[in-house]
């Protein structure tokens, strides 16, 4: 297991496995900085969204790297207000625009908005079918949520990104979205920094002379999940992806499977209001 391992997404487009995440970093200087610091790093996934309004300093970074533009695999998200056919479309144009680029690697739904999203997943398959984006996916889905969208939709999504950490492991919707051929993709795979003083995973963590953050981040890896990490520190972003040299047992994955709670620290899927 390396940084650049990938999985295979169902139409056969390679994603890496690791990647960076920039929710809550702000535009300018400090998106600019932090997703370079990835990018020097090692990092090749960059993910970003509409409504972390940092898409311009995402381009920038990108563009002041040096590297290859189709070495990276570049997220971003559709706002819940742009949802419905042609605002979405007019929403991809806008995000493209900011960023800088010609295409996109994945594009996702941000939120299930009801009466909204089936008719939003048509403009997501217009916009793969164009060859604009190279995977289209969604956020924050539910099995409910996807089993009314897979009644309509031509294009099984790619990915769910949703939350999902050891508090909140997510084990029945991982094995819907596995029979679906579906993605999963953690985000605040550290919980919000809530789990960080676990003790079950500060003792595995001594182990290793590992952090806790690193010992969660491999936990992702060898359960198959993708995990983007955020960081504006760059010590805290070189220390995220040094989880390569070693390898959790499997009775240390069962310790740390076993401590999900079904905890959120951010919104319910079936419950949020914006």
């Amino acid at each position: 297991m390396n940084i650049n391992d990938t999985v295979t997404l169902a139409n056969g487009v390679e994603m890496p496995q690791f990647g960076f995440g920039v929710w809550r970093v702000n535009d300018g200087e400090e998106a600019v900085n932090s997703v370079k610091w990835a990018i020097e790093t090692g990092y090749r996934s960059i993910d970003t969204a509409a409504a972390y309004k940092n898409e311009e300093g995402v381009g920038r970074a990108i563009k002041e790297s040096g590297v290859d533009r189709d070495s990276l695999f570049v997220t971003t998200k559709l706002w819940n207000a742009d949802q419905g056919y042609e605002s979405t479309l007019k929403a991809f144009d806008a995000s493209l625009e900011k960023l800088g680029l010609d295409y996109l690697d994945l594009y996702l739904i941000h939120w299930p908005v009801e009466g909204k999203f089936v008719d939003t997943w048509r403009a997501m398959e217009k916009l793969y079918a164009d060859k604009k984006v190279r995977a289209i996916g969604v956020c924050n889905f539910h099995e409910h949520h996807l089993d009314e969208l897979l009644k309509e939709a031509k294009i099984v999504p790619m990915v769910n990104q949703v939350e999902l950490h050891p508090l909140l492991s997510q084990e029945p919707l991982r094995k819907y979205c596995a029979e679906k051929n579906i993605v999963v993709e953690a985000w605040s795979p550290l919980g919000s920094g809530k789990i960080l003083d676990n003790s079950v995973i500060n003792s595995i963590a001594k182990i290793y002379e590992k952090s806790v953050a690193q010992v969660i981040l491999r936990w992702d890896l060898q359960h198959g999940i993708v995990t983007i990490p955020k960081s504006v520190h760059q010590n805290r972003i070189i220390e995220n992806a040094n989880i390569f040299d070693f390898e959790l047992k499997d009775s240390e994955m069962a310790l740390i499977d076993s401590l999900n709670k079904d905890e959120r620290t951010g919104p319910d899927p079936d419950n949020f209001n914006f």
